[in-house]
Parts: C-alpha cells; sequence; structure tokens
C-alpha cells in the first residue's frame, strides 16, 4: 500500500515555488511604455503578490543597464541588431504597440486640430520654416488661425526610444533630414530646447507658447489643458489621427515572423488608415541569466501582463499584441532560455 504523502512536504514545496518568484524584479528603460507599465506592475502584484520595480529612464539607459547585468529586464523602444544580440548574450521581444505624436502649444488650436505632413515636421526640426504662418503650414491648415509667432523646437536630451522613432520617421520621409542628422536614441538636433524624458518635453511645450514637441500618445492626452497634438499625413496620403485603432492599423501590416528576434520597425507602414509614427517597446533579457529565479520572475510578470493586462492597455491607448504573437513570443522563450526559467514562470492563468 502507497503510503500517503505527509502535507507539510506539500506545503514546503508549495511554499519554496512561490518564494522562487517573490524576489523583487528589476527594470529600467522606457518612459514611452511608463504608463502602462506602472499599471500593469500594480495590478500583477494585487494578483500574485510579486513585486516589480521601474525606472523610467529612457531606452538608452535601461539598454545600458540590462548590458551590465544591474536589473533583470531593460525596456526599449528600438531594437536591438540581432548581430548585436548575438554578441552581448541578450534576447529580445515586443510587449506593447503605440505611437509618438507631435505636440503644440498654439493658442486657440484644439487636439486633432492641426495638420502635418512628415517633410513639413523634418523642416521645422531643421529650422527651415521658422513661423507657424509660414505659407507650407497655412496651405494644409487653412481653417485654423495660425499666430505669426516663432516656432520653438523642443526635443529629448536624454537617449530615448522615443527619439528613434521620430527621427526614424522623418529619416524616411526626407532626405535632407536622413543625410544631415539620421536617426538614433540620440542625434544632433539642429535646434531647439531639449527636456528630459516624455515628462520633460511635455512641461516645456506647456510652458513655451508657440512650442512644438514629440510625445507618447498617453502622455500628450494628459496635458490636454495645456497642450494639443496634431494628425500626420501617411503613406496613403491621408492624414491620421493618432488613436489605438491607427496603432493598430499600422501594426497589421507587420510580419513579426520574418525577422529575427523582432528585429522591426513600425514607422510609416502601409495602410489607409495606419498611424506613421507607430512604435514598439521591446523587452531585453540576458539569454544565461545570474539568477534563473529572478528570470524567471521577469518571464511571470510579463506572460502575466500580455495575458490579462490588455484592459490597462486599452485604456491608456496602447495596442496589445495579438494572440498569435504572443504565442510566437512563448516559442522564442523556449528557443533561448532554459526550459527550467519558463516552466518555472508559468503562471500567468492565476
Amino acid at each position: 500500500m502507497t503510503k500517503p504523502i505527509k502535507l507539510p512536504i506539500i506545503l514546503a514545496a508549495l511554499l519554496v515555488a512561490t518564494q522562487s518568484l517573490a524576489a523583487e524584479i528589476e527594470g529600467a528603460g522606457s518612459t514611452f511604455v511608463s504608463p502602462v507599465m506602472a499599471k500593469w506592475i500594480d495590478a500583477y502584484k494585487a494578483r500574485t503578490g510579486n513585486i516589480v520595480n521601474y525606472q523610467a529612464v529612457g531606452s538608452s539607459t535601461g539598454v545600458g543597464l540590462i548590458k551590465t547585468g544591474a536589473v533583470d529586464f531593460g525596456a526599449s523602444d528600438m531594437p536591438l541588431d540581432p548581430k548585436e544580440l548575438d554578441r552581448l548574450g541578450l534576447m529580445q521581444f515586443p510587449i506593447v504597440i503605440g505611437g509618438v505624436v507631435p505636440v503644440v502649444n498654439i493658442d486657440g488650436v484644439k487636439p486633432g486640430q492641426i495638420r502635418f505632413t512628415g517633410q513639413m515636421l523634418a523642416d521645422i526640426h531643421l529650422g527651415r520654416l521658422k513661423s507657424w504662418n509660414d505659407p507650407a503650414i497655412r496651405a494644409i491648415n487653412p481653417d485654423i488661425r495660425l499666430p505669426n509667432a516663432p516656432i520653438t523646437v523642443v526635443h529629448r536630451i536624454d537617449g530615448s526610444g522615443t527619439t528613434f522613432n521620430w527621427s526614424n520617421y522623418l529619416s524616411k520621409v526626407s532626405p535632407q533630414w536622413k543625410t544631415s542628422v539620421g536617426e538614433g536614441t540620440s542625434v544632433e538636433w539642429p535646434l531647439g530646447l531639449g527636456g528630459r524624458g516624455n515628462d520633460g518635453v511635455a512641461s516645456l511645450v506647456s510652458l513655451v507658447p508657440g512650442a512644438i514637441g514629440y510625445l507618447e500618445y498617453t502622455y500628450a492626452l494628459q496635458r490636454l489643458d495645456r497642450i494639443s497634438f496634431g494628425i500626420v499625413q501617411n503613406s496613403a496620403g491621408n492624414f491620421v489621427v493618432p488613436d489605438a485603432a491607427s496603432f493598430q492599423a499600422a501594426a497589421s501590416s507587420a510580419d513579426w515572423k520574418a525577422e529575427k528576434d523582432f528585429h522591426l520597425v513600425l514607422t510609416n507602414a502601409p495602410g489607409e488608415d495606419a498611424y506613421p509614427i507607430t512604435a514598439t517597446t521591446f523587452v531585453l533579457m540576458p539569454k544565461t541569466p545570474k539568477s534563473q529565479e529572478r528570470s524567471a520572475g521577469v518571464i511571470d510578470f510579463v506572460r502575466w501582463s500580455l495575458e490579462n493586462g490588455k484592459p490597462q492597455a486599452e485604456t491608456l491607448n496602447y495596442v496589445p499584441l495579438p494572440t498569435a504573437l504572443i504565442g510566437q513570443i512563448e516559442r522564442y522563450w523556449q528557443q533561448n532560455l532554459d526550459a527550467s526559467t519558463v516552466s518555472a514562470s508559468a503562471t500567468a492563468k492565476r
């Protein structure tokens, strides 16, 4: 007759499994994703009791911290090249999709009212268009009373994935921008004032009459009492309002399976309704972590966010990843992480 397993042994085993995911997880990087990351962290803690600390310090700093092993995961809105990932022993995968929008401080201009072409945005940031009543701006905004006032450009001064997507888009639509400035998390801005983080740019634009800057869409919505966002002409020639639907329209053309390590940028995507400055936030992790328990904790948090965090993302006008892409990410984990790390984290359906 088989002896029954003693209850204390079962409880002890459960306690060990719980403790393996109870360590505080440390992450850092993208300010673009910070609003929804904060919501996910709070909901995840309430559901599981596990603690995730996230520092919104900018994509470049987040990448630097994961490279040195100072955090358990980094978050960046600029994907790293697969060759660099291999050299560093890192992996990356998407976690959420959103948009970068132009924001202005012009008296009387309402949210979603002012229109921009990509070339116009490049010319403003190059200093070729200096006044809001320039004929080029008035030509596509005939119904708006634009002031005879100087344009003040506001940009990021920290290494930023938001800057990467903004400058990447400008490089695609303006040959002069591509050759004279280019793209990156940091660029040599021809002119303008610098703010740190999305919050810093939002604050400066709201304080300076005639200012123009760029923000993750949620940050723009939070400041509508002081600033307005604009709409941008897409590759199909349509002026598209930024929102979850137009971000989703841009993301729908993405072929994630064709790209190693999900190395894909969504700016200037095709489609009648696609918003042209749509962006993805990526999580970066070591393939061989210092601590399998902490790595399992990261995977547990990300899996929970992907499968259970859709309401928080949608409320903040981000686009949750589709089920098929989540399945692809799961397979990617299995290919790049120790099997015990992935299986130890399989708690997301709690």
